[in-house]
């Protein structure tokens, strides 16, 4: 049985001033009527029942993620105490999948991407599935064709083609790379043989587990630990215990580097994980200006923009040029396109000069 694995958790500090602690980028709505995670499970209901939709967020943002999703059991969504990265997320929820049905697949999705059209995904989806039922050893991710040198993007290197399964080609992985910088990122996209790491994965629940076992064996044993309470009284108590002392590590360093029999399927939908305001504004339709506008907005002699009116009050500019304006909730960022990667430290910054009431 196929079970969906969201990871809803994440400050989205690179969306402030219109995320919030308590509102994280996959809380809003940011592109369409509907919110990011919202999006995320109208996506995958298709192939997956609710009742097999397991969401697993942080402690502080639970409450409200189980308002947007009346439809999931309220047990499925899954409070993690403090933050400790991918590979954690992944691991309880292959325990809480593996408790539930012993030889279950579970598809593992990131709450804040786009992806279009849903009939392309689920395409790609069934051919991983075939993939998955024919090896249950295998770990399947999912690469996107560069159209750019990205350097925002981790990387997965395609090795031997191994099948095609409805004209989706399946290699195996030879390698994942880092974050590039320019030149590098340039070498990936001439060589035609590297895609982008979508941050998507399929596999059995008892598979992840063994290798998280053979990988990492500290947080396999804390995990272990953790699953014997699953369903008992002390769940939350143990949980609540046991997290806080668990390694940090992402998924792909703790397991998908150092696994033998990974694999990546090429993606023929758009994919875009929304990462930050730029990322925002390719999804926008842009003016004759190159301005990429939200809300109550009037722009004067101003290029290559982004500006977003969040309060219904109006933002009005004057000759500006790759410039980001976002006001929403009491707080106005201004600030250079370029320099967005910055935000993040902004942000962290609030509480030490006193403003942490707009966090």
């Amino acid at each position: 049985m196929l079970y969906a694995i969201i990871m809803a958790g994440g400050s989205g500090t690179r969306f402030w001033p219109k995320s919030r602690r308590d509102r994280p980028k996959q809380l809003l709505r940011l592109h369409g009527e509907a919110t990011m995670l919202q999006q995320t499970v109208a996506r995958i209901l298709p192939e997956v029942a609710a009742e097999r939709i397991i969401v697993v967020t942080g402690a502080d943002q639970a409450e409200a993620t189980r308002a947007q999703l009346p439809e999931v059991p309220a047990a499925n969504v899954v409070a993690e105490p403090c933050p400790r990265d991918t590979a954690a997320c992944v691991g309880l929820a292959a325990w809480i999948v593996r408790k539930r049905d012993p030889n279950g697949t579970m598809i593992v999705m990131p709450a804040d991407h786009v992806i279009a059209p849903e009939s392309v995904f689920l395409e790609t989806l069934h051919a991983g599935l075939s993939v998955v039922d024919a090896d249950p050893s295998a770990l399947v991710t999912f690469g996107v064709r560069p159209t750019r040198p990205e350097t925002g993007y981790g990387y997965i290197e395609r090795g031997e083609l191994l099948e095609s399964i409805d004209g989706i080609p399946v290699n195996r992985v030879v390698q994942f790379r880092e974050k590039p910088d320019r030149q590098t990122a340039e070498q990936f996209l001439a060589a035609g043989r590297f895609a982008w790491n979508s941050g998507l994965f399929l596999w059995r629940a008892r598979t992840i587990l063994d290798e998280l076992g053979r990988h990492r064996p500290d947080l396999a044993e804390a995990l272990a630990r953790v699953a014997e309470s699953l369903g008992t009284p002390d769940e939350a108590a143990v949980i609540a215990r046991e997290y806080p002392n668990l390694p940090r590590a992402p998924i792909d360093k703790a397991v998908m580097e150092k696994a033998a029999n990974v694999r990546v399927l090429e993606v023929r939908y758009d994919w875009n994980d929304v990462g930050d305001w730029r990322s925002l504004a390719t999804l926008l339709d842009a003016d004759a200006q190159g301005n990429a506008t939200q809300g109550d907005v009037i722009t004067q002699d101003t290029r290559n923009s982004i500006v977003i009116s969040d309060d219904g009050g109006l933002v009005a500019t004057i000759g500006l040029d790759d410039i980001v304006v976002v006001q929403s909730g009491g707080a106005t960022l201004v600030a250079r396109r370029s320099q967005l990667d910055q935000l993040k430290g902004l942000v962290e910054g609030l509480t030490k000069d006193g403003h942490e009431r707009y966090l």
